[in-house]
């Protein structure tokens, strides 16, 4: 795992120098900045089961990040292909971007208040998206998959996903909704 970890690092060096290049840019990163730079070499990943619970997540975050005196650097940004997806996020006052690769996450890259510079990166997901993410990260990235039945099976799976999300979004919203309208149950009084 650890010589994987050192490839992906060494692409990811790579396809920066290409983007800087392209740009006309200096290549900035070394030994003193990668931890400044390259954000995502240390990193949580949160884990929920459907697509509202981001907005209470997003507030126990900001809290932690207030408490502990993290600066949030960036974020939080949803990453999402789907146009649903981003009409949420609109509607929460959340930043997104679109995603032509049909990556789905949303994403806060923070930094301690201390002398030491680095930053981590936090990425809030459902279940069915780290599904559809890890299949991804494994055949499709960094290097896209050769093979064109791959290519196409992670679509497809990526549409599966958002139609997982989105069933396990209605179901929670038919279970909050039903609650509400139920008739509350009169307390029965202790006995002595």
């Amino acid at each position: 795992m650890e010589d994987q970890n050192a490839d992906h690092l060494r692409d990811k060096l790579i396809r920066k120098w290409h983007e800087a290049s392209a740009r006309g840019k200096e290549f900035t990163i070394n030994k003193n900045n990668l931890f400044v730079k390259v954000n995502d070499l240390a990193g949580f990943r949160i884990l929920h089961l459907y697509t509202r619970q981001f907005q209470r997540i997003d507030a126990c975050l900001q809290r932690i990040f207030a408490e502990q005196m993290y600066r949030v650097v960036e974020g939080p940004s949803a990453r999402t292909w789907d146009d649903e997806s981003r009409e949420y996020f609109r509607s929460i006052n959340t930043r997104f971007v679109k995603s032509s690769t049909l990556y789905t996450s949303v994403h806060y890259v923070v930094a301690p208040n201390q002398r030491t510079k680095y930053t981590c990166e936090i990425q809030v997901r459902t279940l069915a998206e780290e599904l559809w993410g890890e299949a991804d990260h494994t055949l499709n990235y960094p290097h896209v998959s050769k093979s064109l039945s791959c290519r196409e099976q992670i679509k497809v799976l990526a549409r599966v996903t958002s139609s997982c999300t989105r069933l396990v979004d209605s179901i929670f919203l038919s279970h909050n909704e039903h609650k509400a309208t139920e008739p509350k149950k009169p307390r029965r009084k202790a006995r002595a």
